[in-house]
């Protein structure tokens, strides 16, 4: 029998990227495909604000994978982002009428669905009320309260909203390009999938994801997703104040900004000069490495300032003890490491998803701009059992993903929701 395959695609502000990824023996996914193209100016700020644009680009990216990997695609695990996408905290109660009687795991489900008919801003919608912990009649507090008596159960649940039609945008994109939507995940929760160990988790940590258009927060510890945010600033403003500031191009300031740019203005040399190309007849364009670290300083300090309240807001800024990590094509930014350590005051390190990675094109994968491809890959094979044969591809041809039952943890059962949320059974996907 065929291994398992399952494609992920990342929709992002400056590029849209397919992965191809099957499953070995060890757990490991193999690379068998990448494909990625520019997103043509149809995604800001993570969200689709052009269909025609992204469908191309879409299209653009599955033919490059599919021609890499030998695998016809029809089915993808697509990422979802944005500003749109918020969290909050709420406290679900019942009262039972029994006080004798165990707490039976039907009661925790039906408490957990309550939470899904709060009341939310207009044309938003829960994706996940996930738990945090459980009290039994205000005297002490469990993670598992299945099997105890008590008459008030109360729960503090992390909400995470976002917009319908950011979703069925999303959606519309991938059937518009031929394909099924599988799942649709939440980036931020996707690139911690594939970054972060189980003991990173229980330990306390933040996940940093610097993308083209936003910035991405997520925040565990305990086990438990605390919080999330999206700060709607990131790579891509940096490259805007490049071109404001020097007059050139968006290529150009991209080009240099990636090559020459640093975080820290120390971690220049005052006496390199970079020359970036006149535009029609004019004649280059001198600008000191020094002058261009000093404007990508202002706006990089900037975004991770506002990373900072949000830790701060959250509660938990004492309780990271494993510091943060940060991932997405912004990480690559020299000195940004340095810079965040000094801002937050804790521990750095860069995401990569090579404890995952197997054989293949891995190396062209080793990098924290592809966590988030990544992460959707490995949800896609937690979603499968071991017996789901659906997903078995043949060359230049691969058939339908249907999931498996869900496997149980935490961050599974936060992604599954999101597809929960686009079923059938919701009158806001009809």
């Amino acid at each position: 029998m065929a291994s398992k395959l399952i494609v992920g695609l990342d929709i992002g502000t400056t590029k849209v990227c397919a992965i191809v990824g099957q499953q070995n023996d060890n757990g490991k996914i193999n690379i068998l495909g990448i494909g990625s193209q520019p997103s043509l100016g149809g995604v800001m700020r993570g969200e689709v604000t052009n269909i025609a644009k992204t469908v191309d680009a879409i299209k653009g990216a599955i033919a490059m994978a599919s021609k890499v990997s030998n695998v016809e695609i029809n089915a993808v695990h697509v990422g979802i982002a944005g500003e749109h996408i918020k969290s909050y905290q709420q406290t679900g109660v019942k009262i039972r009428e029994n006080s004798e009687a165990e707490i039976t795991k039907k009661e925790l489900i039906a408490l957990n669905e309550e939470q899904y008919r709060t009341a939310v801003d207009a044309g938003s919608k829960i994706l996940h009320a996930m738990p945090q912990e459980y009290t039994i009649d205000s005297r002490f507090t469990t993670k598992e309260p299945e099997g105890m008596p008590g008459v008030k159960l109360e729960c503090k649940y992390h909400i995470v909203t976002g917009q319908i039609s950011a979703a069925k945008t999303i959606v519309k994109c991938v059937e518009n390009a031929g394909l099924t939507a599988t799942d649709v995940i939440v980036e931020p929760i996707a690139s911690a999938y594939a970054v972060l160990t189980e003991e990173e988790l229980e330990t306390g940590i933040a996940i940093i994801d610097i993308g083209g258009g936003t910035t991405d927060l997520a925040i565990f510890h305990d086990g438990k997703i605390r919080h999330t945010a999206v700060i709607p600033f990131g790579g891509e403003i940096i490259t805007a104040d490049i071109v404001e500031a020097f007059g050139i191009l968006p290529k150009q300031a991209e080009m240099i900004k990636t090559k020459y740019g640093h975080a820290i203005v120390e971690g220049t040399r005052s006496n390199v000069m970079i020359t970036v190309p006149g535009i029609g007849d004019r004649k280059a364009k001198q600008i000191m490495e020094r002058n261009l670290a000093h404007v990508i300083h202002a706006r990089i300090k900037e975004i991770i300032m506002m990373v900072h309240d949000e830790i701060k807001l959250s509660g938990y800024a004492n309780k990271l003890n494993l510091g943060v990590v940060l991932t997405g094509g912004g990480a690559q930014l020299k000195d940004l490491g340095n810079l965040v350590e000094y801002t937050l005051g804790c521990e750095v390190k860069i995401g990569m998803p090579d404890p995952h990675l197997g054989n293949g094109l891995v190396d062209e994968v080793k990098s924290p701009m592809y966590a988030t491809c990544i992460g959707l890959v490995l949800k896609g094979f937690e979603d499968m059992t071991p017996t789901d044969s659906s997903n078995n591809p043949k060359p230049k041809k691969q058939e339908k993903v249907v999931d498996g039952d869900k496997k149980p943890g935490f961050i599974k059962g936060f992604l599954g929701s999101v597809k929960n949320w686009m079923s059938d059974d919701h009158d806001d996907f009809k």
